[in-house]
C-alpha cells in the first residue's frame, strides 16, 4: 500500500469502496503538490481550512493535526474514507468537520484548498457559496493533475473569487491559487429543471448530477418497460439520481413502498425534492449511502437500477458489479433486478454469474434492458 509522505504527515490511505487486489492510490501528485505547497506558505494551528472534493481525506487526514479542518464534498464514499483513514492514522473521528455538498459549509476560512472535481457545474456551485465565507485576507488553491484541469476551472475561480496565478506544473499536476476580491453576491444557476413528457413530470436537479438539462438516453429507454404491480412490494431504486426511476415507477404502482439510495448527497436532495413534488407526503426512504451495503438481507422485492460506469475520473464496471452484488443479497428469493445498460458492457454475462435467471426485457440499438432473477 502506498504511504503519502508530506511535510505533515506519512499515512497509510484507503480509497472506498475496498477493491480486492487495488492498484489505485487514495492520493496523487495534486494532493502531494497542495500539501507541500501550503506547508512551504505556512500554516498556523487557529488556521480555519475548508476543504473542497478531498476525494478519500487525503488532504483532512494530513492536515487534521495542524489547523481547523472543515471538508466538504458529495461523496458518500468519500466521507467513509475519511472516516476509515482517520482511525487508520490514529486521528480522531472528530479532527475533521465534515458538510455534505446538498449543505453550505459555513466559515468564515482562512484557507480553501478545492480538488478540481469532474463535474464543473460541481466546482462553479461550490465557489459561488464561498460568497461572505471567506476571512480578511483569505486564500483560495485549487488543484488537479493536468489531464482533468480544464480552462474553463480557472475561469471559474477568476469568475467567483479574484484574479488566477497557475504554478508550474509538477509531477503532471497543477495549482491554481485565486486571490479574493470583493464581487456583488452571485445567483446561482442551480438546481436546473427539465421537463418529463410521459409522466408529466418537472424534475429538479442539483449541481452535481448527472444529465442535469435532459433526462439521460439510458433512464429513457428504461422507463416505458419498468414492472407493475398491484401488491405492496418493497422496491429500490438503486443510485437514484433525482430519483425519476423510483418516482415513475411509484406513480404506477401506488402500494408500493420505495427506498431510493445514492452516494451522493446532491443526488438525495434532488430526489427528494422531485418526490415532494410528484407524490407530496407518501412515504419513502431516502439516503446517501454505499449502494445497498446497509440494507438488510432479503428486504426487498424489486431493485431498479441504471447503473454507473465511472467513479470520479475512474472508468470500469467495478462499481456496477458491486451494486449487482448488493441487490443479490438484499433481494428475497424470486426478487428481481431489473437494470438498463449499454449493449456493449456485457452485464448479461455478468449477471449470470450471481442470478439463477437472466433475460432481456426490451432493447434499442444502444441500450438493454434485463431483469435478473434471484
Amino acid at each position: 500500500m502506498p504511504i503519502l509522505a508530506t511535510p505533515f504527515a506519512q499515512l497509510d490511505l484507503l480509497r472506498q469502496p475496498e477493491m480486492p487486489n487495488e492498484s489505485l492510490q487514495a492520493f496523487d501528485a495534486a494532493d502531494e503538490y497542495l500539501l507541500n505547497h501550503l506547508h512551504e506558505q505556512g500554516l498556523s494551528a487557529d488556521t480555519r481550512v475548508l476543504l473542497l472534493n478531498d476525494g478519500f481525506g487525503a488532504l483532512a487526514a494530513s492536515l487534521a493535526p495542524h489547523c481547523r479542518v472543515t471538508s466538504s464534498g458529495d461523496s458518500h464514499l468519500g466521507q467513509l474514507a475519511l472516516q476509515k483513514n482517520l482511525a487508520r492514522n490514529n486521528l480522531a473521528a472528530d479532527a475533521v468537520r465534515f458538510v455534505p455538498a446538498s449543505e453550505v459549509a459555513a466559515g468564515p476560512f482562512d484557507l480553501v484548498l478545492i480538488r478540481v472535481p469532474k463535474t464543473l457545474a460541481l466546482l462553479e456551485e461550490q465557489l459561488i457559496r464561498l460568497h461572505g465565507q471567506l476571512a480578511p485576507g483569505a486564500r483560495v488553491i485549487a488543484g488537479a493533475m493536468l489531464k482533468h484541469l480544464p480552462r474553463s476551472a480557472g475561469d471559474l475561480l477568476e469568475q467567483y473569487i479574484g484574479p488566477v496565478q497557475a504554478s508550474l506544473a509538477v509531477k503532471k499536476a497543477r495549482l491554481l491559487s485565486a486571490t479574493p476580491q470583493t464581487k456583488p453576491a452571485p445567483t446561482s444557476p442551480y438546481p436546473t429543471r427539465y421537463l418529463l413528457e410521459k409522466p408529466k413530470l418537472e424534475l429538479s436537479n442539483q449541481a452535481n448530477l448527472f444529465c442535469r438539462e435532459g433526462l439521460d438516453i439510458g433512464t429513457r429507454a428504461f422507463l416505458p418497460h419498468l414492472p407493475k404491480s398491484l401488491l405492496p412490494l418493497r422496491v429500490a431504486d438503486l443510485g437514484c439520481g433525482n430519483g425519476v426511476l423510483g418516482i415513475v415507477y411509484a406513480l404506477g404502482n401506488p402500494e408500493a413502498q420505495l427506498t431510493l439510495v445514492d452516494e451522493s448527497y446532491m443526488a438525495v436532495q434532488s430526489a427528494a425534492d422531485n418526490w415532494r413534488a410528484a407524490l407530496g407526503e407518501r412515504a419513502v426512504t431516502l439516503r446517501a449511502d454505499d449502494g445497498l451495503a446497509e440494507q438488510p438481507e432479503q428486504s426487498l422485492d424489486l431493485v431498479l437500477c441504471n447503473p454507473p460506469f465511472h467513479q470520479q475520473q475512474v472508468v470500469g464496471d467495478f462499481l456496477a458489479w458491486r451494486m449487482f452484488q448488493q441487490a443479490r443479497a438484499a433481494l428475497v428469493t424470486g426478487g428481481e433486478l431489473w437494470i438498463v445498460g449499454n449493449r456493449h458492457l456485457g452485464y448479461h454475462t455478468k449477471l449470470k454469474r450471481l442470478f439463477r435467471g437472466v433475460e432481456q426485457v426490451a432493447a434499442t440499438p444502444k441500450f438493454v434492458i434485463l431483469k435478473a432473477t434471484r
